[in-house]
């Protein structure tokens, strides 16, 4: 009897670089007869612009975490979009290796995305056009960062303080972009402060002057990153405006994203903390809300090849020792709460090369392959960056995430994917 084909991994590579809802329904339809679309329902996308999305879960900006061998990297692992590190508006800065490294989006799928930080309405368009130029599709004004050294210049989330000048940004932002038929989009807090929450409107009148999409993070710049995300105002942003609405805030699991989406209404979420060290959430994600069950964790096979693919990005991007210091963060988040993960971290931190930290990681990878075929259940544990905070903060500044409540036993793990199933 010739032995059965081996079912691929739900998380190989042409899972991903085709997405799992197209390969899923072209082998569906292949497998059972019945003729299916190689897209998605119409419910499952949405455009902003001109550019029509492959799904509504997207990757948030995060300072010192969102380059683009990241974004790149989260796309391929199932996110719909990914929106850039801040760029700033100040022109003596374009030309700095850090601004240039931010804008270069070499590689990257479509639509490119770009966010901007600044308080002068006349700055911020010459930023819009500056990126554009460079290959914006794209432009995204930042009124949610709450870091410091952000806010004490009035840019990021302290600009919800002073309306009219908001508003004066996002009107000459608009009206820089419109000539290229670049649309504009807004991310912002829920408010200032408790007292404070102005989010619904501000989106009205960043609606009103054009802006076709709004992202609502649900804390307020007073709370920083502590305490919990709330997700009432970004209810009341959807129920007050026409625009997409986006959902952001301590979505760290696949029923998480449900109960946002129940809470809200929102026409799509985005994932910023909890995508370090995982970036195949999105597909899980998507999996979940599809058909109500968590796919099969990836294999630990799978997670070494995408992570060796990511460093040797990050390497190129950066260099060899700025890439090598750099990387240390992604290594870390991956395998900080795995077996032995804290030990190897520890020794990661002490290797001066590329190639030795290529090379220490394959050892790690292979005891762990011997151990466990696929990626181990890990518990929550506090992140050690957070969007658009300074990269060189201190862990011990984090606050661990919102638990998310635990999956009914009805939606526990699948025992095989759809996909494998199918090519079983």
């Amino acid at each position: 009897m010739p032995s059965k084909r081996k079912a691929p991994s739900l998380y190989s590579r042409l899972f991903f670089e085709h997405s799992f809802q197209t390969v899923f329904q072209q082998r569906r339809g292949g497998r059972f007869g019945a003729s299916t679309p190689s897209t998605l329902p119409s419910p499952n996308r949405m455009r902003i612009g001109p550019h029509l999305l492959k799904n509504r879960l997207f990757v948030a900006p995060m300072a010192g975490v969102t380059d683009r061998p990241f974004r790149m990297l989260c796309k391929r692992l199932g996110a719909g979009y990914a929106v850039s590190e801040m760029v700033t508006s100040k022109r003596e800065l374009w030309h700095t290796l850090k601004t240039s490294r931010r804008a270069d989006h070499t590689g990257e799928s479509a639509p490119i995305a770009v966010q901007i930080a600044g308080v002068d309405p006349t700055e911020m368009a010459d930023a819009a056009r500056y990126n554009i130029d460079r290959g914006a599709q794209i432009i995204d004004i930042n009124m949610g960062c709450p870091a410091k050294k952000v806010c004490k210049v009035w840019a990021g989330s302290a600009l919800m303080q002073n309306e009219p000048l908001a508003l004066s940004i996002v009107q000459a932002v608009v009206a820089a972009c419109a000539p290229h038929g670049v649309p504009v989009t807004l991310k912002m807090r829920s408010g200032w402060c408790a007292a404070e929450r102005n989010a619904v409107r501000l989106a009205l009148a960043a609606e009103a002057a054009g802006v076709v999409m709004v992202t609502v993070h649900g804390r307020t710049r007073e709370q920083g990153y502590g305490g919990s995300a709330e997700y009432d105002t970004v209810a009341a942003v959807k129920a007050a405006v026409k625009i997409a609405v986006v959902a952001n805030g301590d979505i760290d699991s696949a029923a998480k994203a449900r109960r946002v989406l129940d809470l809200t209404g929102a026409d799509a979420l985005m994932i910023g903390r909890a995508a370090q060290g995982r970036p195949w959430i999105f597909a899980e994600i998507a999996h979940f809300l599809e058909h109500g069950v968590l796919p099969l964790a990836p294999t630990v096979r799978d997670v070494q090849r995408w992570l060796t693919e990511h460093l040797h990005d990050h390497y190129a991007l950066y260099g060899e020792h700025i890439g090598m210091l750099t990387a240390r963060k992604h290594i870390g988040w991956a395998v900080r709460a795995l077996p032995g993960g804290l030990v190897f971290r520890d020794h990661l931190n002490g290797l001066l090369s590329c190639d030795a930290q290529l090379q220490a990681l394959a050892v790690y990878f292979e005891q762990l392959a011997q151990q466990h075929e696929r990626w181990p259940d890990a518990p929550a544990v506090p992140h050690s960056s957070l969007e658009c905070s300074p990269p060189d903060r201190s862990p011990l500044d984090r606050s661990p995430l919102e638990p998310s409540p635990p999956i009914p036993s009805t939606a526990r793990r699948a025992a095989h994917s759809p996909l494998e199933a199918a090519w079983a």
